[in-house]
């Protein structure tokens, strides 16, 4: 692909390639050949997600400025059909059934709010994109975008998915301070929020008060809600600083862990590779995530920076919310690990975005 920086691309193959290799060693002594399956259709998602990463770097991105609202009709719809025709797992009802693939609305929800609130937070004249939430008072800049947002976030956690939810949320936060709105409309609708949390406590599941709880004290519940934390925190100390090497691992491969190929995969990683391979993973993550705020900050249409702002906070924000959920610093909240843990879904639409920002390095 001509003018394609390829240190984008090399960042992402070379984490990618470290989560196939987690996901297999955290699956190959399953029984069977379901450990061959997992790895199998990992695989075949990352190879669609590279051609939707080509597809969207040779696609010139302003031309999402048109579909926007189409974007976001067919988000609010996919979502409506979560409720009717959606695919139960683990008590959650989130997935759609295509052929063999199970499609989850809610991951394309979190790209499709980024590209919404670029296009809301500037305006298209004849020649060029520029900023125009400057002159936009309370309603128009914070609490009009605030019900165009609510609306999917609603939908994402009455499925239930509180952690998308919240994603979307926090990228919404992060794009208006970005754009300029108001530090006061902000911290006025935090503070808020805040004042509500009693309220909305009646309003979680019961599994979701479980987790906030033993979020608090994992050790109320050792045997139940507070399991998989404790073990997450075991398997990554375990790995002391060089780690158990890869195939080594006890917690992940002996089924302590659960979900240690989703939500936990960096848990088993930590435990394989240690603290120095943490770190390794880290900055590679930091070297990703740094990588497309550069490229916002270098270009100069406006619609296109707060485009590359919001894909890179997005992965940015996932990121930590993950590895906290892992070292018991956050809440478990059903996040994936950007490009390691399994899923169809995370994997293809990651690399649309990533697709989307090498568009906008080209065209800058």
């Amino acid at each position: 692909m001509r003018r394609i920086n390829f240190s984008l691309l090399g960042l992402t193959l070379a984490i990618t390639a470290i989560g196939i290799s987690c996901i297999y060693s955290s699956v190959y002594q399953n029984e069977g050949r379901l450990w061959q399956a997992i790895c199998e259709r990992q695989i075949l998602w990352v190879g669609m997600g590279l051609v939707l990463f080509f597809s969207f770097a040779a696609f010139n991105y302003r031309r999402l400025w048109d579909a926007t609202v189409i974007l976001y009709v067919l988000v609010l719809l996919l979502l409506l059909f979560v409720f009717v025709s959606g695919v139960v797992r683990l008590g959650a009802q989130r997935w759609l059934k295509i052929a063999w693939f199970n499609f989850q609305p809610s991951e394309v929800a979190k790209l499709a709010m980024a590209i919404f609130l670029a296009r809301y937070y500037s305006k298209k004249p004849s020649d060029s994109i520029a900023l125009a939430v400057n002159k936009l008072d309370a309603l128009h800049g914070f609490i009009l975008p605030l019900i165009f947002v609510a609306m999917p976030t609603g939908l994402v956690i009455e499925q239930p998915d509180l952690g998308s939810g919240l994603i979307i949320f926090f990228i919404f936060i992060a794009i208006t301070l970005i754009a300029g709105v108001r530090l006061r409309y902000v911290m006025i609708f935090l503070a808020a929020g805040f004042s509500m949390s009693p309220l909305l406590w009646h309003f979680l599941k019961d599994y979701q008060r479980d987790r906030l709880m033993v979020f608090l004290n994992p050790n109320i519940d050792p045997l139940g809600a507070g399991y998989t934390v404790i073990q997450a925190k075991i398997a990554i100390g375990s790995g002391w600083l060089f780690g158990k090497g890869w195939l080594g691992g006890t917690q992940s491969q002996l089924h302590f862990l659960p979900e240690s190929h989703t939500d936990f995969i960096f848990s088993t990683f930590a435990e394989e590779w240690g603290f120095l391979g943490s770190c390794v993973l880290l900055v590679l993550y930091y070297m990703l995530v740094r990588k497309g705020l550069s490229i916002g900050m270098r270009s100069h249409d406006y619609f296109g920076k707060l485009l590359a702002f919001g894909i890179s906070l997005m992965l940015g924000i996932q990121i930590c919310v993950n590895i906290a959920m892992n070292l018991g610093l956050a809440p478990v909240v059903g996040i994936p690990l950007p490009l390691m843990s399994y899923g169809g879904s995370s994997i293809i639409v990651t690399f649309s975005a990533l697709g989307i920002l090498a568009s906008i390095e080209r065209r800058t």
